[in-house]
């Protein structure tokens, strides 16, 4: 067995092992009412109290508050079939969200997408630069932090970068070739 078709093989296992693997619950999501638009929500999140949402976008920051909880700013973004913030699409603008426990603000960090299943608790201002921003405020039940590097190099087993939820997704939006090529250059040659 060549080191391509062992590649293959364990790409294939691991696609068998954690395709099914929800990001959301269903549970969650059919609380969810499919209809309701972010765009409709950030008008006037008051409005829309106690109803339960799944939303996405990137971390802008992360803030661990003194009771524990942690508040992530989210630079929202419309998610794909998979719920996965598509980078591709215009963002409808910002929300954030409250998790009832300590998250490290490094693995939270600046960037990383998430996803979040939770209940709208109304609406919280913030300033952005002067002007004030009106954010809706989501109560976290579920997260699922997005991973970069998907591919194992067979002769090297780094750790695999799990989400919170404990799945590791062995696929990548741009074809595995590549996704391979770049874990390999990134985590191969600069350890």
């Amino acid at each position: 067995m060549g080191r391509g078709s062992r590649l293959f093989w364990i790409f294939s296992v691991l696609l068998i092992l954690t395709g099914c693997a929800p990001v959301i619950s269903k549970n969650l999501k059919e609380q969810a009412d499919p209809s309701l638009a972010f765009g409709d929500v950030i008008r006037n999140p008051e409005a829309f109290k106690g109803r339960t949402v799944v939303w996405g976008g990137e971390i802008i920051e992360t803030t661990n508050e003194e009771n524990g909880d942690t508040v992530l700013e989210v630079f929202q973004r419309p998610l794909s079939w998979r719920e996965e913030p598509q980078e591709t699409v215009a963002s409808e603008g910002r929300f954030l969200v409250r998790v009832e426990k300590y998250l490290d603000p490094y693995v939270y960090r600046k960037g990383r997408k998430i996803t979040v299943g939770g209940e709208i608790l109304g609406e919280e201002v913030r300033p952005i630069g002067k002007m004030d921003y009106r954010y809706p405020l989501v109560l976290s039940k579920e997260i699922y932090l997005w991973t970069y590097y998907y591919y194992p190099y067979s002769y090297h087993p780094y750790p695999y970068d799990y989400g919170p939820s404990g799945y590791y997704y062995p696929w990548y939006p741009w074809g595995w070739g590549w996704g391979f090529g770049y874990y390999h250059h990134h985590h191969h040659h600069h350890r």
